[in-house]
């Protein structure tokens, strides 16, 4: 029954998880759109100004025609003028019949260019209703998911007071967690390192930034009940948000994991490994590239963690060592 109960938790976090992915992808996508939309629109007003005023030239010379102000070919060759005069005022009608076709061919390119634009504005505005439909129907997802979870954690509850093994349990997923570490460390080791050159993440050494902003209220080495020790620290902060990368790296890993929930763990190099827990939500996944300060999670309380924040642990050849002597606090 417990493990029916942690698997349907697991299964409700990575569904949370990956419809807020899904949101702030959509999220993105709208902002794009948005920004498209405005160049459209300013690049619309400004043609829009441009085919009036040629509009106006050409209704301006088709009152001068209509006036006899401008000669026409015909009349000018049956005037009866000397042949030097009238080459001059053939010429001036070809001027004139040239400057005319030039304005209307650019009012007509004018026309043309904003019917374009009309209907490349009507795409995105149909672009972002699609996107404000898909991201309601992900906001919804969210909320079922959310009550989901609610249901399992209270069955949790009600398990964990009727049976008193809850520190069997820590040591199952600390110990779970340390297999996963050394398992990511045989791997990195053996694959070369991507991108080009980066400051060693030794020398960072007291210049890391914590990876969100809130209230510290577990610390490395604080005791954990029947002997166990924190292998990281805990910081206190609202759902959903921005965990940081301390620095720039790899996603080596990013699921759920019974204990610590929806989890990511950071490749630095040199055996450098940091690793976020009880995430609401994974932004990155396995394979990205991070660099130092880059959202890549958001704060929540999955794995059944009473408070809502951030677990989080820097490791080096396996071994957790205090994330706070590392960091610049101020």
């Amino acid at each position: 029954m417990r493990r029916e109960a942690r698997d349907a938790l697991r299964d409700s976090e990575r569904a949370i998880s990956q419809a807020n992915r899904a949101l702030a992808a959509a999220a993105a996508d709208a902002r794009r759109l948005r920004a498209e939309a405005a160049r459209i629109a300013q690049r619309r007003r400004a043609l829009e100004k441009l085919a009036a005023e040629r509009q106006a030239a050409v209704e301006r010379m088709l009152v001068a025609r209509h006036a006899g102000g401008a000669p026409d070919a015909l009349r000018v060759a049956l005037s009866g003028q000397d042949p030097a005069s009238l080459g001059r005022r053939l010429r001036y009608v070809g001027y004139v019949a040239q400057a005319a076709a030039g304005v209307l061919g650019g009012y007509r390119d004018a026309i043309a260019e904003l019917a374009g634009l009309a209907r490349a504005a009507a795409e995105r505005e149909a672009g972002l209703r699609a996107l404000e439909q898909a991201s309601r129907a992900e906001r919804e997802k969210i909320l079922k998911e959310r009550r989901s979870r609610q249901r399992v954690l209270e069955r949790l509850a009600g398990e964990i007071r009727s049976n008193r093994k809850e520190m069997t349990a820590l040591r199952a997923d600390e110990a779970r967690l340390a297999r996963l570490v050394q398992r990511i460390i045989r791997i990195v080791e053996s694959v070369p390192e991507p991108g080009g050159p980066r400051e060693p993440f030794s020398r960072l050494r007291g210049s890391l930034r914590l990876p969100v902003r809130g209230e510290l209220t577990g610390r490395f080495g604080a005791p954990r009940g029947a002997g166990i020790e924190a292998k990281g620290v805990f910081i206190r902060a609202p759902e959903g948000q921005p965990v940081r990368a301390v620095a720039r790296g790899q996603v080596v890993y990013a699921d759920w994991m019974r204990g610590f929930g929806n989890l990511l763990i950071v490749d630095h190099g040199e055996s450098y490994l940091s690793i976020y827990a009880n995430n609401e939500a994974l932004l990155k996944q396995v394979g990205e590239a991070v660099s130092g300060g880059e959202p890549i999670a958001t704060t929540g309380s999955s794995g059944g963690n009473e408070e809502t924040g951030l677990y989080f642990e820097l490791r080096h050849l396996g071994q957790a060592f205090d994330p706070l002597r590392w960091v610049k606090l101020k």
